[in-house]
Formats: C-alpha cells, sequence, structure tokens
C-alpha cells in the first residue's frame, strides 16, 4: 500500500497573542520556518505543529500536545534557564516519574494550551 504511505502529522496550536506565542516558541527552541496569514509553522528536529492566530478559550484550555524527547531534565533545565516562566507568566509542572514508565512533565503556553513533555524511561 505504498499509495497511503503517511509523511507528517501536524496539530493546528490555538494562539491568543499570536506575536506572544511565536516568541514564547522561539524561545523555547522550536524553529519558525514560515509565518504567512496567521499560520506559522514551527518545528524541532523531526517535530512540527502549526500555530494559528486563531483563539478560543475553552478549546484551548482544553487543548494538549505531547513532545517525546530524549532528555527531559535537559529539556526542564532549558525552560528554567530561559526564564518561561518570567517572561510569559505560565506555569508548569515539575518533572516526575509516572506509573506508566516515562518521566514528564507539563508546560502552559501564554493561551493556555498544556504541553507534556516525555521521556520514556
Amino acid at each position: 500500500m505504498d499509495n497511503l504511505t503517511s509523511v507528517e502529522i501536524k496539530a493546528f496550536v490555538p494562539a491568543k497573542d499570536y506575536e506572544l506565542s511565536k516568541r514564547f516558541y522561539q524561545d523555547l527552541d522550536f524553529t519558525l520556518k514560515s509565518d504567512t496569514d496567521g499560520l506559522a509553522y514551527f518545528y524541532h528536529n523531526e517535530c512540527s505543529f502549526l500555530l494559528q492566530d486563531h483563539y478560543t478559550k475553552e478549546y484551548a484550555d482544553n487543548f494538549m500536545m505531547h513532545l517525546l524527547v530524549k532528555n527531559v531534565d535537559a529539556w526542564w533545565e532549558h525552560i528554567i534557564n530561559t526564564n518561561i516562566f518570567e517572561k510569559y507568566g505560565v506555569k508548569a509542572s515539575s518533572p516526575e516519574v509516572q506509573p506508566w514508565k516515562m518521566k514528564d512533565f507539563t508546560l502552559h503556553d501564554p493561551s493556555g494550551v498544556c504541553w507534556h513533555f516525555g521521556e520514556n524511561i
């Protein structure tokens, strides 16, 4: 079934303040590849998403992303060192080993989107 080969899947992440959210994701170390007509394409290594200049509170408050990483402690340290909390007024949970054999933490973006950063252990 080579005709049905998938190449990539991207989520459309909502942004309450589009410019602020773009800076937030760049500070997280995502690369902004394109930004056209209220749609920004971000990537980090092989992972990507689309940030949209659109916001509905109920949608954003229930939207979650999961980023599987090789070293969750390195990501946590990066977030601490870039002053994400002070710069953007966002909240997070500390890294914690979970019963499902993953160490993870959550980070909410400026729009309320909850990101789960996880490492298999």
